[in-house]
């Protein structure tokens, strides 16, 4: 018999999803627009303190149309993390602008602050910076905010991976102009695929609602002044949703738990360090990473082989760093030292993303640590 699978971050239903779900069918709601779509706006805006919030069908529409709220058009540049998932910034090239890539610090493996500084120097007017919270820890905000500020940068805050993460006791999402939020399925909550665009600007945020659905024009005809885009979330989804936000908190503790119980099992291997912690904030440890020291005889590669082959389980390489990337080779790259290896970089060549699903037993947990262990 084949051993069960033990996945990296998989949806977790708990039933109220279905109630919400039921009652969209029940009322005929299944379009991009009604009931549930409206109260999880709101409900993520009270949970969050946002002030407003716009539901979208991913969080990479949420960065697309923040990018549009600030006017970024072709030939503006536009900072943005460099250890991240591409969909960060994809956006940016779909206005034609110009990507430049800040790479990340050792503290947190976010945006380097030290890398900002310099870029800055040769980039005194980017349009619009774009900030990652990696893995659900927060940035250094505020010595990024402190740059943003002196230069009249407004920042978006890539919270795709962080929502219920908090940074000086305030929700991340929240700092920037525009904050966004992925529900994708292997998110801390899901709506199976989705995003939300948050903003304290009432206005800004009822624009990207406009501009999500399709920018019709308040006519009784089909009228439409500018480009929209078909961004909207469901009502079917927005009530997956509704039921997941009930159980974001106990989802928060399981996955802390579950970084934890790495973190002292693996203490008295000194080759391995955890993803670090920024002290200023509080992480939702969406997924547990670590890293391997340079010139152990153990690689990554070896690791997730070896958890793949004896526990069935799942695991990833960190983020590949965006200026690896063939699509972004042509655009700037910040790094945080001048005189060796990019951060970002060095994490990708030595880390691996560990199994972080809240449905691990107490044995798969043992399994696979005994079986991490037994490498070193």
């Amino acid at each position: 018999m084949e051993k069960k699978r033990i996945y990296m971050s998989s949806p977790t239903m708990h039933g109220e999803e279905q109630a919400f779900v039921q009652e969209a069918f029940d009322t005929n709601w299944v379009a991009p627009l009604g009931p549930n779509v409206n109260a999880f706006e709101r409900e993520i805006a009270e949970y969050t303190g946002c002030g407003h919030a716009a539901a979208l069908d991913s969080g990479t529409a949420a960065i697309h149309l923040a990018l549009k709220l600030l006017g970024v058009k072709q030939g503006d540049v536009v900072f943005v993390s460099d250890l991240t998932f591409s969909a960060s910034c994809n956006p940016i090239l779909y206005e034609n602008a110009t990507p430049v890539f800040i790479d990340a610090e050792p503290d947190t493996w976010n945006m380097s602050p030290e890398a900002l500084k310099r870029a800055y120097e040769k980039y005194p007017n980017p349009k619009a910076l774009i900030c990652v919270h990696l893995y659900g820890t927060p940035a250094k905000l505020k010595e990024i905010m402190e740059l943003c500020d002196a230069h009249g940068t407004p920042m978006i805050e890539d919270a795709a991976e962080s929502l219920s993460s908090t940074y000086q006791g305030k929700h991340t999402g929240t700092f920037g102009r525009y904050g966004i939020y992925s529900f994708n399925g292997n998110k801390i909550i899901t709506t199976s695929g989705g995003g939300m665009l948050v903003s304290a600007d009432e206005e800004a945020t009822k624009r990207a609602t406009f501009l999500a659905t399709q920018a019709r024009d308040p006519a009784r005809h089909y009228q439409h002044s500018q480009i929209g885009y078909n961004y909207r979330m469901s009502n079917v989804t927005a009530g997956i949703g509704r039921g997941q936000l009930l159980h974001l908190e106990e989802h928060k503790a399981k996955k802390k738990a579950i970084y934890e119980q790495y973190k002292q099992a693996f203490a008295d291997i000194p080759e391995i360090q955890m993803n670090p912690m920024n002290p200023e904030g509080d992480a939702n440890n969406w997924l547990s990473c670590m890293t391997i020291s340079e010139g152990c005889d153990v690689t990554p590669d070896q690791v997730m082989d070896a958890l793949d082959e004896k526990c069935n389980a799942e695991t990833r390489p960190i983020w590949k760093p965006m200026h690896m990337q063939p699509v972004f080779a042509e655009y700037d790259f910040w790094p945080h030292y001048t005189d060796r290896k990019s951060v970002g970089e060095d994490i990708f060549a030595r880390g691996l993303c560990l199994p972080s699903d809240i449905k691990n037993t107490q044995v798969d947990m043992e399994d696979i640590i005994r079986t991490v262990k037994g490498l070193f």
